[in-house]
């Protein structure tokens, strides 16, 4: 009880909020409070598209804190400030050193412990994209699977584990990736390989995961290296246990479907420990899993996915259970588009991580959550189109709300079904110039005006934006999700404006 009532005074201090309701809650509902089966919350934070200014770290890591999370799990990809031989896999807006040791201090100083993730197998594009490097790929034409024959690949991938280790001090557990390792096999020199009776594809995953396991066990011997689980579901027992990978690793068991299979992840738990695993983490998402260009996040789907995950872990013996990153994916690789940006993401991170605290979801839950974010009413079941908050960055949730509920809807409302636009404006019209200055009058001030609004609503966005995120985010998903229905109604408007002038 004592530890209860210290928690409930610390979100008293950090929002500035009564929380007389937490004090006079049901007792069953004040046990709820410590009831999460799992020792570390992870916030999954992926770099690899839209990272954030060191300054909105500084802002949202006491929230993560307040709601829950205890860590956080730190994709780079290409925003560590690598050096030397390294130095091409650096993005224009990679962090400093200086802004790596401030991140790093500030998640200490808010009780988030920090575990590094850096792709040493698969999605290695950012990596193989380089000429350096290209030399380095499993097929020759895919960036991004690294050939695992060849001596550099493995030094290459040493290279880049021990310039992150040298940052990071006191480290427990260090993520080396090997998800969807894919076109693993299909490389000259591992078709060559497997023709050896007795090689499999299976095997030559494995070896390659053991070789960079063993490099960071023997190097950082208090340093545990993770692995995402996909590659290794379908190996067979005797594989998985003949590898001794299992003495190496611990591994992250990943699934974002709301309809997860209970039963069919406990059976593969229990495949894993018959394989000599004896620790286990499990990777929900709260965001970026859901389309490969989703602008706006659904709680109520995410929030599914947490409730199975809970059933999971109380299926699972006492003590194997590490803990649960709760994925953020910003793109689903290097080179594909930008999903929900992290302020967006906030109100469900929020939910799920208070529905994992408290061992499972209520309206309490959410209830507290509104307090805490500042919103006066949360819908979990559909997205919302009216969002205001006080938490860091909720203007620009606001504002995609906006654009990516009326923005393309409004234009094309004037642009199509607008009579004197497809009866006397027509593309065959604006062409010929065959314009009837009557019919101009009746829609001119309508499509001024809405090229008005967009354009201002824009530049807040961007403004909001830049705050948070570097340029080139900000151009970015402007460009997507803006500009082509912006540029329709600005060219309809340059070509009423050229008609008018000709017509005077």
């Amino acid at each position: 009880m004592m530890g209860q009532m210290r928690q409930v005074v610390m979100l008293l201090f950090f929002s500035s909020i009564s929380f007389g309701v937490l004090l006079t809650a049901k007792t069953e509902e004040n046990i709820m409070m410590v009831s999460s089966p799992f020792e570390l919350h992870l916030v999954h934070l992926d770099l690899k598209g839209a990272p954030p200014r060191v300054s909105y770290l500084a802002e949202i890591f006491p929230l993560f804190h307040v709601l829950g999370a205890n860590g956080i799990l730190l994709e780079y990809e290409d925003m560590y400030p690598y050096d030397g031989e390294l130095k091409p896999l650096q993005a224009n807006d990679a962090y400093s050193p200086s802004e790596v040791k401030e991140i790093l201090k500030l998640a200490k100083s808010h009780d988030l412990e920090v575990i590094p993730l850096i792709q040493t197998f698969g999605h290695m594009e950012f990596v193989l994209k380089h000429k350096e490097f290209c030399h380095l790929r499993e097929v020759a034409m895919f960036p991004n699977t690294v050939n695992p024959h060849k001596e550099d690949s493995l030094k290459l991938v040493i290279a880049m584990i021990e310039q992150v280790m040298a940052l990071h001090d006191n480290l427990r557990w260090f993520h080396i990736g090997c998800d969807e390792v894919y076109y693993l096999g299909e490389g000259e020199e591992s078709k060559e390989w497997l023709q050896q009776e007795e090689n499999t594809i299976e095997k030559l995953c494995l070896a390659h995961m053991k070789a960079v396991a063993s490099h960071i066990v023997s190097t950082h011997p208090t340093v545990k290296p993770i692995v995402w689980d996909d590659m290794l579901r379908r190996t067979s027992k005797e594989t998985l246990r003949d590898s001794g990978l299992a003495q190496l690793i611990e591994l992250m068991i990943w699934d974002y479907s709301p309809d997860l299979d209970v039963e069919s992840k406990a059976s593969l738990i229990e495949k894993y420990q018959k394989c000599n695993f004896s620790k286990f983490w499990f990777a929900s998402a709260f965001k970026g899993a859901t389309g490969v260009n989703q602008c706006l996040t659904l709680i109520g789907h995410h929030l599914k996915n947490h409730k199975q995950w809970l059933k999971v872990a109380e299926s699972c013996p006492a003590g194997i259970v590490r803990g649960i990153t709760l994925t953020g994916w910003q793109r689903y690789d290097h080179f594909s588009v930008l999903c929900e940006l992290l302020p967006v993401g906030i109100p469900s991170l929020a939910i799920c991580l208070q529905a994992l605290k408290n061992g499972g979801y209520s309206e309490k839950v959410r209830e507290d959550v509104e307090k805490l974010l500042g919103l006066s009413h949360l819908e979990i079941d559909s997205f919302m189109s009216d969002i205001t908050g006080t938490f860091p960055g909720n203007e620009i949730l606001s504002l995609v709300s906006q654009i990516a509920f009326y923005l393309k809807s409004s234009i094309d409302e004037l642009l199509e079904n607008n009579r004197y636009v497809t009866g006397w404006f027509s593309p065959y019209h604006r062409k010929r110039k065959k314009i009837h200055p009557i019919m101009i009058h009746h829609f001119q001030p309508d499509a001024i005006r809405l090229l008005t609004k967009w354009t201002v609503l824009t530049e807040e966005l961007q403004t909001a934006m830049k705050k948070i995120f570097y340029t080139t985010a900000v151009e970015e998903w402007i460009e997507e999700n803006v500009q082509p229905s912006l540029q329709r109604l600005q060219g309809t408007v340059d070509d009423l404006n050229c008609a008018v002038h000709e017509l005077s």
